[in-house]
């Protein structure tokens, strides 16, 4: 294994808006795949990056009246930042605005055209803008877009087609011949029955009715489908060369070892992808594995349903190896797996503050209370409880490795936590409170420890992978570095007679669930403001932006009477100020007739409290007490969302004085 290469990638992030936790899953995932590799000694290179270009860019740019260039810059920034703040081991972060990208899709598509893989003809169909995906009658679900569910709207417009048939033959021919090509095995059945065996139509690969995408050089009316463009930053961003002068990393690496994606973009991944590949003569990947969706209890997030869930709030809250732990924890291996606050809190509770950090505590606190932090292996064993213990523990490298190698990686951390479980399990059997108070059992009871931390020193190592920080924080604690992977079958390495930290720090405290609730609610009030939305609006400076319009799950059907409980008012702030334990909300004292009201709402990422004052806003009055952030809020103000989560305060559009009603 030593020095053989491993390429990994990620799909690429779409730069349409800020990526939240279901998204973010993925790059942990390879991540801790990519790490894995390392430790097995592989030479490993892991690309992720994003993805810059296409129409719905372009009108998001027009909404923010900036250009899609600035756009992008702002969006591809706020997703590497994600990508550093989870401690993620990227080799390469790709964007396909980069000029090297930019030629060599030029150069592909110019050698296609040239070969007679595209021609130039018209579409006409139906057209979803944010999958930019065209699609026929036939295969919209229930009159939608079958990707992700919204509307489409019919376009005709000139462009050019790829001859997806002219490959359609071999790739199936590669798909049977290589079961491994595409796991899971029910993703390759849905591409076989689905799209390859009923036989390929000709796929877009320009377009002509928006300019933000890179030029085809020889038709400057067109740009590069969006998806050719992508798909395409796996062998540019190693080097590929359409010309044949590719360059050293790229015959190296290429072809990719595996290709992690969402389960929702497979096809492209293992149909359109592969056919590219073979137009160009160059190798398929190993491997393209479709994992599943993380969701919440209400289903898929969407800002519209408000159940969105961004990283960076749980890891201000949980810290990042914790929000790696539940990811890649709670994902099966096929089926979705599913996130909320609270289990995030239970399973940090009873996997990471009991099983591992306890156990790091306990077994170090002994360890100084009964000989001065000093390890030693005595000799002083009880065959029967060391051996099983060590059997477990020195086993465990084994059944990780095989977990790994199927890429089930929630399983691999399940015997993971197996060893620290057993080790757990040791201190009840060997009991060393009860060893400690006979001094001729002082030999038994310092063999007891020095098992436990050599069995922790190779959990650790185990760990690394998953839980970097953790590991290296917990080798710290022992005195001690993370052990090779290829000595984690040996029993007994630690250093006889070294000495462990004489103050043992908290590796995970456990959380007060009040505490995590509130916490939550903090930030689902900013959502609860914007499920009032009925579409989006100026923001801040108070200029029109034309939006495309925005679809939101409906709500059960009320009764007029049900409506006329709700009392809704003019509101004048005359006071605002931020809430000290809360990024993101202000408190404002809000004039509604003859009385103020005290109103928390969760908009300081739009508005700042001097821009507030003086506004005459929309309230829900009779809305019922809540502490947010442990201020009390008497009402709520109403916002617009527009699909990226921008907000606009409801206003009156004439003058009217406040506590006028509102019916």
């Amino acid at each position: 294994m030593s020095g053989e290469k491993y390429y990994i990638t990620t799909a690429i992030a779409y730069t349409s808006g800020k990526p939240h936790i279901g998204n973010n899953y993925e790059i942990v995932l390879a991540d801790s795949i990519a790490r894995y590799k390392r430790a097995m000694g592989y030479d490993v290179f892991f690309q992720t990056g994003t993805d810059e270009h296409g129409q719905k860019i372009e009108l998001k740019a027009q909404e923010e009246g900036t250009t899609p260039r600035e756009f992008v810059d702002r969006v591809a920034g706020s997703i590497r930042e994600l990508c550093d703040l989870l401690n993620i081991s990227y080799d390469k972060f790709i964007r396909t605005t980069d000029d090297y990208h930019e030629k060599q899709v030029q150069k592909i598509f110019k050698r296609f055209y040239e070969q007679g893989d595209i021609y130039k003809g018209s579409y006409e169909g139906l057209y979803c803008t944010p999958c930019e995906a065209f699609w026929t009658e036939s295969q919209l679900v229930d009159g939608k877009c079958p990707d992700c569910g919204r509307e489409v709207k019919p376009a005709k417009e000139e462009a050019y087609f790829f001859k997806m048939s002219k490959y359609a033959d071999r790739l199936i021919e590669h798909i049977n011949t290589h079961p491994e090509f595409i796991q899971p095995v029910s993703r390759k059945n849905e591409m076989m029955n689905n799209f390859l065996l009923p036989g390929l139509q000709d796929l877009c690969v320009s377009r002509t009715s928006f300019k933000w995408g890179i030029p085809v050089d020889f038709d400057d009316k067109h740009v590069v489908y969006v998806w050719l463009d992508a798909l395409t930053n796996y062998i540019t961003g190693v080097g590929y060369d359409a010309d044949g002068a590719s360059s050293e990393q790229y015959r190296k690496f290429w072809p990719a070892d595996l290709h992690l994606i969402g389960k929702d973009i497979i096809r492209f991944h293992t149909i359109y992808w592969p056919i590219f590949l073979m137009a160009l003569g160059e190798p398929l990947p190993r491997q393209v594995f479709g994992h599943p969706w993380l969701i919440t209890n209400s289903g898929k997030m969407s800002k519209s349903r408000g159940n969105v869930i961004y990283a960076d709030d749980l890891v201000d809250f949980f810290g990042v190896d914790a929000v790696r732990y539940y990811v890649l924890h709670e994902m099966p291996y096929e089926n979705d797996g599913n996130i909320t606050w609270e289990l995030v809190a239970e399973r940090t509770n009873s996997d990471l503050a009991n099983t591992l950090g306890n156990l790091v505590n306990r077994t170090i606190s002994m360890s100084n209370k009964y000989f001065g932090g000093v390890v030693a292996d005595k000799g002083a064993a009880d065959a029967a409880v060391d051996e099983d213990l060590k059997k477990t523990v020195t086993g465990a490298y084994a059944k990780v490795t095989q977990k790994m190698d199927t890429l089930r990686v929630a399983d691999a951390l399940t015997e993971i936590f197996a060893v620290f479980k057993r080790c757990n399990k040791y201190i009840d059997e060997t009991e060393p409170w009860i060893l400690a108070k006979e001094e001729a059992k002082a030999d038994r009871l310092s063999t007891v420890l020095y098992n436990l931390v050599e069995s922790i020193v190779i959990g650790a190592s185990l760990l690394q992978p998953y839980m970097p920080d953790t590991a290296e924080r917990i080798a710290a604690q022992l005195n001690t570095s993370l052990r090779p992977f290829d000595r984690l079958e040996e029993f007994g390495l630690y250093p006889n007679g070294n000495k462990v930290t004489e103050k043992p720090e908290i590796l995970f405290a456990r959380l007060d669930m009040k505490e995590v609730l509130k916490r939550e609610e903090e930030l689902a009030e900013s959502m609860a403001a914007r499920e009032a939305a009925a579409g989006a609006g100026a923001e801040g400076s108070g200029s029109a932006h034309t939006s495309e319009a925005v679809d939101i799950e409906a709500k059960p059907e009320i009764s007029f009477d049900d409506f006329g409980k709700l009392q809704f008012q003019v509101g004048e702030i005359i006071a605002c100020e931020a809430v000290p334990k809360s990024r993101k909300l202000l408190c404002s004292k809000v004039r509604i007739g003859s009385q103020v009201r005290q109103i928390v709402s969760g908009i300081s990422t739009q508005y700042s409290p001097e821009e507030m004052v003086g506004k005459k806003v929309m309230v829900l009055v009779n809305l019922k007490p809540a502490v947010l952030a442990g201020v009390l809020s008497e009402g709520m103000l109403l916002c617009a969302e527009d699909a990226e989560g921008r907000l606009s305060l409801m206003v009156p559009e004439k003058e009217m004085p406040a506590g006028a009603e509102i019916c």
